[in-house]
């Protein structure tokens, strides 16, 4: 039976190191048996961590103290040996010492906890302000002001299906990767306004110890400044419906002149990129245009299959909708349906692409050639909104 127990032993021990040696630290993200708070990058993270490891300290003083007397009280002064209990009522002294005491240890802990929150909540005097939404299940970033003014992004998770899916290794980020960072520059102050379009999400970075919920209809703010350059990841804190686990966060801090360099570009890609909705769009081409909003926005619920998810999101493969008149299929995407997880996508996406998705969908898998109004103009999406 030893011999058994320490055979199990060494084979758990094996596991756990050859298990440890695979897994590395993820850069920016969490690192391999972290147990502590991240060090961050800025001074609020680092007054973040020592407050920690202060009330820590205090609650572990406190801990030992009290707890110590009393079993110390209860060893020395056992009716065994012959003490007798003590008659009286009250005493001033400890009347007294158990209420300054504890209130000085309060206004100990509360004076650093109270200058660190207030600390994190002063948004003034920012140098660059991004509105950050929370979609179901992505990151949409509005830059307000700086080099990169009217720059919209939609920061989707990067992860290949197939690792999630088992079908491939996992990445060193895995489920912390976005296909478009939020990019800022590094020193600079940056207010962050966080908003959503759907459900209540989290915006939550560790290293840049920000965090901030996303709540419809209210506009919350936070800031942060990164002391290096690098990449940051975090997650959405709030559960959030059933892709809560794949929206992930990462924030790339970049030189100044990386900065302004990067917002130029992005301007120039997004005028390269600007959908004019007068055009005479043909039906290829806004099948091959849909087929990419569709990836980025719809394949979470409804599956690249359009078979949707039993019980939670409907098909979209021989949908009522998709293959009915296009007025329907199209205030579907402007309005939402109200008590489901389906969204407005009016602010998300312009008339081209909304015309392109539903195009797509209703020339997809086995609609094609067989719903009415395959081809869905911009001009109809104009025309409706």
């Amino acid at each position: 039976m030893k011999k058994l127990r320490g055979l199990l032993g060494a084979c758990a021990m094996f596991w756990i190191g050859t298990v440890t040696a695979q897994v590395k630290d993820m850069p920016g993200g969490p690192r391999v048996n972290q147990l502590n708070l991240p060090e961050g990058v800025n001074q609020i993270a680092r007054d973040v961590v020592w407050l920690h490891w202060f009330m820590l300290i205090v609650c572990l003083v406190i801990f030992v103290a009290v707890f110590g007397v009393m079993f110390y009280s209860i060893w020395a002064h056992r009716k065994s040996k012959g003490y007798k209990p003590a008659t009286f009522h009250e005493h001033m002294g400890v009347e007294v010492a158990w209420t300054v005491v504890p209130f000085l240890i309060v206004i100990a802990m509360a004076l650093p906890a109270t200058r660190t929150v207030v600390a994190m909540k002063d948004t003034s005097g920012a140098d660059l302000t991004v509105k950050v939404t929370g979609y179901q299940w992505k990151w949409g970033y509005e830059y307000i002001d700086g080099p990169a003014t009217g720059v919209k992004i939609l920061s989707n998770l990067a992860t290949p299906r197939a690792q999630i899916e088992g079908r491939e290794p996992k990445s060193p980020t895995y489920l912390m990767e976005v296909d478009n960072p939020l990019v800022v520059p590094v020193g600079k102050k940056v207010r962050v306004a966080v908003t959503a379009a759907d459900v209540i999400h989290s915006w939550m970075v560790p290293d840049l110890a920000v965090k901030q919920d996303a709540i419809p209809g209210f506009v919350r703010n936070t800031w942060f400044r990164a002391d290096k350059i690098g990449e940051y990841r975090g997650q959405c804190t709030e559960l959030c419906g059933k892709d809560h686990a794949f929206m992930p966060i990462v924030v790339k801090v970049v030189s100044e002149a990386d900065y302004a360099k990067w917002a130029d570009e992005q301007k120039k890609l997004l005028a390269a990129q600007a959908d004019d909705p007068n055009k005479e769009w043909t039906g290829p081409e806004l099948i091959a245009r849909g087929e990419k909003v569709y990836a980025a926005n719809c394949v979470a619920c409804h599956q690249g299959s359009g078979k949707g998810v039993m019980g939670a999101f409907p098909a979209l493969d021989a949908s009522k909708i998709v293959m009915g008149p296009k007025a329907d299929n199209i205030q579907i995407l402007l309005k939402g349906k109200a008590g489901t997880a389906m969204q407005s996508y009016a602010a998300q996406l312009n008339d081209v692409e909304i015309a392109a998705v539903i195009t797509y969908t209703r020339a997809s898998w086995t609609n094609a050639g067989k719903g009415q109004d395959p081809v869905v103009a911009p001009a109809d999406i104009k025309a409706a909104r």
